[in-house]
């Protein structure tokens, strides 16, 4: 009888695991649905979100469908037919390589869907940082004096995406600059670049938590990842892959436990971690990944061994802080001076922080993807504390009121730290939901406006 009655579970488990992937997903959908209809309706009574014509992404609907979009598809295609095999085929090190340039391929593809100056195009925007890196001259005057241009009224004011930032976003611009690697061109390449190598630092990370088969099953996803519409390109993307290799770091740290090299690992990660915060204030909530990472081993490392893996990290988060500090930018300073001047635009009070604490999870849901989605619903193991631990800085990132929309572009750092949910997806289906990613990715490159 109770043979009988296993058997039984055993067979209703797959499919009570489908019912609950697909309800999740419809949820999903219907919530991003409402949303978008209760934003065109705040437009049409008089309201203005700020989203460029969108009422989730930022964007309206102007769809652009060119043979273009051939190219795309067949990045698709390929990655859906190939990608899952190819995963868990290839060597360890030609996989992190592959996934690399394979996420490169496929934003970049996403962005040319929309014209073949598209790459380059966002970073010539006079809201970006490539606009005010010829303001630039001593590096030491510009780290001093950056804060004297930060708010609304000073005599000549940063533009919008500099000011909203610490110096080292546009500092990393302007070093491109100097080496002889200015303009839009190479900005773009440092953003795509960016953005494609998170993919290989979320695998590694993932195998250090986990397991190797679970990263080797996450791959196919990362690359084909829905949010590669915003890597090609913004500097989030850039912002995204520092802070990857910054917990990727930790994590084969926490691996190695207390020794010189684990130490020396888990400085290096706190320096990146560290850099990430003179990149992006909204990063500081990054922090929960870094916990994450290094807690899962609590079991082996002991509360002494974390502690101390812990201490490494933050000797390196440390230093890049007395660095600048020495060089005359002090991050809280710069962190309330920057919320004042969120608090001054002209835009601030126009977004009703209510609508986008729903709207900017929908829009984060939109550039994580169907599988996604699909994934969190089986979260089990050691494994879920990095989708956990994202979602969480997502709501701390949320409820602070000073993110309202552009979560697609703003995100992205974290969002690719949802993608180890898509391990949890049964072998059988994992094709099926790649498509449904990719596509979703598409349709948005081809049919939303998009300015990134």
């Amino acid at each position: 009888m109770t043979a009988v009655s296993d058997d039984v579970e055993e067979k209703q488990a797959p499919t009570t695991g489908r019912t609950a992937r697909g309800v999740l997903v419809l949820l999903v959908t219907a919530g991003v649905a409402v949303v978008w209809l209760v934003g065109r309706a705040f437009t049409q009574g008089g309201g203005d979100l700020h989203l460029a014509g969108g009422y989730v992404l930022v964007g309206g609907i102007d769809p652009v469908l060119t043979a273009r979009v051939l190219l795309p598809l067949a990045v698709a295609a390929a990655g859906v037919l190939w990608g899952p095999s190819l995963a868990h085929q290839l060597r360890w090190p030609w996989l992190l390589a592959g996934s690399a340039l394979g996420a490169a391929g496929w934003s970049v593809t996403l962005a040319l869907t929309s014209g073949w100056g598209r790459l380059a195009e966002p970073m010539a925007s006079r809201h970006e940082y490539v606009h005010d890196v010829g303001r630039v001259q001593g590096i030491g005057t510009f780290i001093a004096t950056y804060i004297d241009s930060v708010p609304a009224g000073s005599v000549d004011p940063w533009v919008t995406h500099v000011a909203g930032h610490p110096p080292g976003a546009l500092l990393a611009f302007v070093l491109l600059d100097r080496v002889g690697l200015g303009g839009t061109g190479w900005a773009a390449a440092l953003c795509i670049v960016g953005g494609a190598l998170a993919v290989p630092a979320v695998l590694v990370t993932v195998r250090a938590v986990a397991d190797e088969i679970s990263a080797r099953a996450v791959a196919p996803f990362a690359v084909l990842f829905p949010g590669a519409v915003w890597i090609a390109t913004s500097a989030d993307a850039f912002f995204a892959g520092v802070t990857a290799w910054g917990v990727a770091l930790l994590a084969l740290a926490a691996v190695r436990g207390p020794l010189p090299a684990g130490y020396l690992q888990a400085l290096a990660g706190g320096l990146l971690l560290g850099l990430s915060l003179f990149l992006s204030f909204g990063l500081t909530a990054a922090g929960l990944l870094a916990l994450a990472v290094v807690l899962v081993q609590k079991e082996r490392l002991r509360w002494r061994g974390v502690v101390r893996i812990l201490a490494a990290a933050a000797g390196g988060v440390l230093l890049v802080f007395a660095a600048f500090a020495v060089s005359g930018y002090w991050w809280f300073e710069g962190l309330a001076v920057v919320a004042q001047r969120v608090r001054d635009g002209a835009a601030y009070d126009d977004r009703p922080y209510l609508y986008f604490l729903v709207a900017n999870v929908a829009a984060g849901a939109v550039a994580a993807g169907p599988a996604v989605v699909a994934g969190l619903a089986g979260l089990r193991g050691r494994l879920r504390w990095l989708p956990l631990a994202a979602l969480g800085a997502m709501a701390v990132s949320d409820v602070s009121g000073h993110v309202l929309g552009e979560t697609e572009r703003i995100w992205l750092p974290l969002l690719v730290w949802l993608l180890p949910a898509t391990a949890t997806l049964p072998p059988g289906s994992r094709r099926f939901w790649l498509a449904l990613s990719a596509l979703l990715g598409i349709a948005v490159e081809v049919a939303v406006r998009t300015p990134w």
